[in-house]
């Protein structure tokens, strides 16, 4: 018997001597981000640890729709001040109807929307022409002053989508490789902690535009494979470029994202297109390494 006991004893030691440690958040993003043909930029944080990870986080990047939140965020501040109202109307004209992603340029002419309504086109199915509406009205200067007045000086909205309206940040030659907006990740998951914090115009305020980010329908990225999990986000897309902004509110922590994946060879626009893939990949990575113990 003692013998018995010797031998299992010395299995059961030579096994963990053996056993290799388990790999590291790091060494698991960049394993993934190795084999992926692209670029990629991420930045995460747990709202309840404060644990975070960074991969290229204070880069700056495309932000593509994602600056939307900063364009929604300039929209609340300004209804809170009271230089606009939710219920002003806005007249879609033809001229201002942009194709892309949404549903206005479908509707007819000379329709009319209220301010609260093309908010919520603009987050909830990132309706371009919706976006477009709500710039006119707050303009993307007054954004970008915004996010100056939050800390956020790296998220710059530099014009309306597919032209016209540029800010003077938009003007600067050394922002024309961005586009629609340029971030950085940290300042993007830094926007999301405030707003979960309810320290963007009011917490009500706050706890309105979560509301909305969390009936936003695209999840093609981050929650792409989550079930019965509430996620707040709020994505990008251009020929080669795929992003996701987040808060997906896991069992083990509340954990805030922003990841941008850029520079594809290919140009995909459906659902397995490599950079969706790949958000989604990296969230679960992310999820599961800063999850509260």
């Amino acid at each position: 018997m003692k013998t018995i006991f010797f031998l299992l004893f010395m299995s059961f030691t030579l096994n963990a001597q053996n056993a290799k440690p388990a790999p590291s958040l790091d060494e698991r993003i960049r394993a993934e981000v190795a084999a992926f043909k692209g670029k990629v930029w991420l930045y995460a944080k747990n709202l309840d640890t404060g644990a975070v990870y960074s991969y290229n986080g204070d880069e700056r990047v495309r932000t593509a729709s994602t600056i939307k939140l900063a364009i929604m965020v300039e929209a609340f501040s300004q209804v809170a001040e009271g230089k606009i109202k939710w219920t002003d109307e806005i007249i879609l004209t033809k001229e201002k109807k942009v194709g892309g992603a949404g549903i206005l340029f479908e509707f007819a002419d000379n329709l009319k929307v209220t301010l609260r309504d093309a908010l919520h086109l603009m987050i909830t199915i990132s309706d371009n022409t919706a976006t477009n509406l709500v710039l006119d009205t707050v303009t993307a200067d007054a954004v970008n002053a915004r996010m100056d007045k939050l800390g956020f000086k790296n998220t710059r909205s530099l014009r309306k989508v597919f032209g016209g309206g540029d800010s003077a940040a938009g003007k600067d030659p050394k922002n024309s490789i961005y586009g629609l907006g340029v971030t950085t990740p940290r300042e993007m998951v830094a926007l999301m902690e405030k707003l979960e914090l309810g320290e963007i115009v009011t917490p009500e305020a706050s706890k309105d535009m979560l509301g909305i980010l969390k009936r936003q329908q695209f999840h093609d990225g981050v929650g792409r494979t989550l079930l019965d999990v509430t996620i707040a986000n709020k994505t990008g897309a251009l020929d080669r470029l795929r992003s996701d902004v987040a808060i997906v509110y896991t069992r083990r922590g509340r954990i805030a994202m922003a990841i941008t994946c850029d520079d594809m060879p290919e140009v995909v626009w459906n659902t397995e297109n490599p950079g969706l893939l790949m958000l989604s990949r990296l969230s679960l990575i992310l999820m599961d390494g800063l999850a509260t113990p």
